[in-house]
């Protein structure tokens, strides 16, 4: 038999501020047609003033927790993707756990920017595969608007706040791609691509800092590098895109998502799409979309899911996945 990582729930957290498109018009040189023309975004949720990461990050787990039939205490580790915690340290993971109550097992930070979820799914997979967890809580969370320039129309449009989450836990079995939970796992990384998609500040600035990003660049990286880490991986799994039921992609942009399950030859029918919702949400915008996804009824359990995502490092990767 098989060991495999493989989810029992799933849920989300949207802070209650929902923001369209127009409200950009009174600060900006831009206009709702103008954003949606060009990434498919028409409204975001922003966190409300000293609402944290950890927050919206503990709300989703509970929500996950709920849907799997689980307490806090069923959990062995917590793992938070994100770029935005509440603090230099400790990690929003930590945060997290005492958030929901669990005073057991560990908890740790995975920083991959939008990248940050797959990331943190292959580390989740790894640790049960080795017998160091059996029940893991894989958090995507972030509060982007605190690290936007409000004067730049062509990046502070695109994101969104909010948190994901799902739980995985140990199952069995017989070793072939018919196996329900994690079934192959790709990561890359290309440090010289940094300054195409980065924060200018830090602890070695002094300041916070805002992103900053060279969009025709990254759109140009994350066609080629999305399309290319899913096949990589279906080919791990033995598979291929025509076995794929659903892309579950990091929503960035509607542009690159359409390109990319193109390049993949997957129709837009098979792809799970939150961005207009939601804007760009970093790590979290994969399991907001796969919570989403369930909720509408459209992921069903033994679908075959490819999670891929690319982010600031540059960072990309994915995970194939039957539900």
């Amino acid at each position: 038999m098989t060991i495999r990582a493989t989810v029992t729930g799933v849920g989300h957290y949207l802070p209650d501020r929902l923001v369209p498109n127009s409200e950009f018009e009174a600060t900006l040189d831009t206009t709702d047609e103008w954003i949606r023309e060009r990434t498919g975004i028409e409204r975001r949720h922003f966190a409300a003033p000293g609402q944290t990461t950890s927050d919206m990050g503990a709300r989703a787990a509970l929500a996950a927790l709920a849907m799997a039939g689980r307490e806090p205490g069923d959990v062995d580790a917590i793992i938070v993707a994100t770029s935005t915690p509440d603090l230099t340290f400790p990690s929003a993971a930590t945060m997290v756990q005492k958030a929901i109550g669990m005073t057991g097992g560990f908890a740790f930070d995975v920083q991959a920017v939008c990248a940050g979820f797959v990331y943190a799914l292959t580390t989740a997979n790894a640790l049960m595969l080795a017998g160091q967890a059996k029940r893991v809580l894989v958090i995507g969370a972030e509060t982007f608007s605190k690290i936007l320039d409000w004067t730049d129309r062509t990046t502070c449009v695109l994101f969104g706040d909010g948190a994901g989450a799902m739980l995985l836990e140990i199952e069995e079995g017989d070793g072939s791609a018919r196996d329900r939970g994690i079934l192959a796992t790709d990561l890359h990384s290309d440090g010289s691509f940094k300054d195409l998609l980065y924060v200018d500040g830090g602890i070695s600035t002094g300041a916070p800092g805002v992103l900053k990003m060279e969009g025709r660049e990254v759109f140009r990286h994350a066609v080629a590098k999305l399309a290319q880490t899913a096949e990589a991986a279906l080919e791990q799994a033995g598979l291929s895109g025509a076995d794929v039921d659903w892309i579950v992609p990091h929503q960035a942009n509607l542009r690159i998502i359409k390109a990319t399950a193109q390049k993949m030859g997957v129709p837009m029918e098979r792809v799970v799409v939150t961005v207009q919702d939601h804007g760009n949400t970093s790590a979290a915008s994969i399991p907001l979309a796969l919570s989403v996804g369930v909720g509408r009824g459209q992921i069903k359990r033994g679908d075959l899911l490819v999670m891929e995502a690319i982010g600031g490092g540059l960072a990309w990767g994915s995970v194939v996945l039957r539900w």
